[in-house]
């Protein structure tokens, strides 16, 4: 009798980290390479080269699995440390102030979003859980939404990749055109930071963007983000009941699964706002997170230049790109509306 093979440890964390070294230094190479090109072309910052350069990249070669678990810890984790540590630049009572100043703008781009994607996705018969994955993608946070509502819905996996496929065409976009219409209307940096935290899809789009037009509110932008960020959970607990009525084996709507859904960053960067609104941080120590956090955030644009895949887009068809694309125009023309009227 042939003895039973046991099972393979997983790998302990000090492997974990090692795996993560290879696709970690790429994307430090290219951001040190983003960084020297925004040292001699200020304008471009340090963001968009990134980013551009991952996605050349991308192109011509496409990482193996020596570095594609470095290259999503770069994307993901380091992305959400350094919207943690931009916490430093705000105190509670602004987060509060930026809430509230800008809920109107917010509240007008979600309605604008949500009845569009509900609308017009029935006339290009785009599939409904399709259309509701592209739907509060464009509403509320890109990919980190999609992935919130995706098991919500019950999505399949190919829905999913087309959706986050559609988004990140628009995000990629959204960080070249979004500073050309800031400089067109001559918007002030903070109306620029409302603007692109309402309008843009993705964190990390909304970071890149902000910081390319004025890096001096990026704080206030992802604010802006955040405070958008939280309506995942009404959406999330509406889209939970709608499915609970279209299927008798729904799993309970619990208070625990409602928590989940807002993302850990978004707890970590207020922690470093009370504790900035409550002791008062120093300003080295302030400039040396916001530093900090601004290398983190090229490193991550490289890693999400990298993960550019192609194919999904292209298997993702003309009908969700041209949702995406109508949702994407309408939330910006809803939003610079809405700062007009609002101020």
């Amino acid at each position: 009798m042939v003895p039973e093979a046991s099972p393979s440890p997983s790998p302990g964390v000090g492997a974990r980290v090692l795996e993560r070294v290879p696709g970690v230094l790429l994307c430090a190479l290219i951001a040190a390479a983003a960084i020297l090109i925004g040292h001699f072309v200020p304008w471009a910052g340090t963001a968009l080269p990134a980013i551009l350069l991952g996605v050349l990249i991308a192109a011509a070669w496409r990482p193996g699995a020596r570095w594609t678990q470095g290259i999503t810890f770069s994307s993901k984790m380091l992305l959400q440390i350094a919207v943690v540590l931009l916490g430093a630049q705000l105190s509670l009572g602004s987060i509060a102030v930026v809430g509230g100043r800008t809920l109107p703008v917010l509240i007008a781009s979600l309605a604008v979003a949500w009845l569009g994607a509900s609308l017009i996705g029935r006339l290009l018969r785009v599939p409904r859980r399709e259309r509701t994955l592209i739907g509060v993608g464009t509403a509320i946070c890109g990919a980190s939404a999609i992935a919130a509502i995706s098991p919500v819905i019950r999505a399949k996996s190919a829905e999913v990749s087309y959706a986050v496929a559609t988004i990140f065409t628009f995000n990629v976009l959204a960080i070249a055109i979004f500073p050309a219409i800031g400089h067109a209307l001559n918007m002030p940096p903070e109306t620029f930071a409302v603007f692109a935290g309402t309008a843009v899809n993705d964190t990390s789009s909304v970071v890149a963007t902000a910081s390319i037009y004025a890096p001096a509110v990026l704080g206030v932008a992802v604010t802006v983000k955040l405070v958008r960020t939280l309506a995942i959970i009404p959406i999330s607990v509406f889209l939970a009941a709608q499915e609970a009525r279209r299927e008798t084996d729904g799993s309970p709507l619990t208070a625990r699964r409602v928590f989940s859904f807002i993302p850990w960053f978004l707890f970590g960067f207020l922690a470093i706002a009370t504790l900035n609104t409550v002791i008062g941080f120093p300003a080295a120590v302030t400039e040396t997170l916001t530093t900090g956090s601004t290398l983190l955030i090229t490193v991550a644009m490289a890693g999400i230049g990298l993960s550019t895949n192609f194919g999904a887009i292209r298997r993702a068809g003309w009908r969700p790109l041209l949702l995406g694309a109508i949702l994407w125009a309408l939330v910006i023309g809803a939003t610079l509306l809405a700062l007009r009227w609002f101020g």
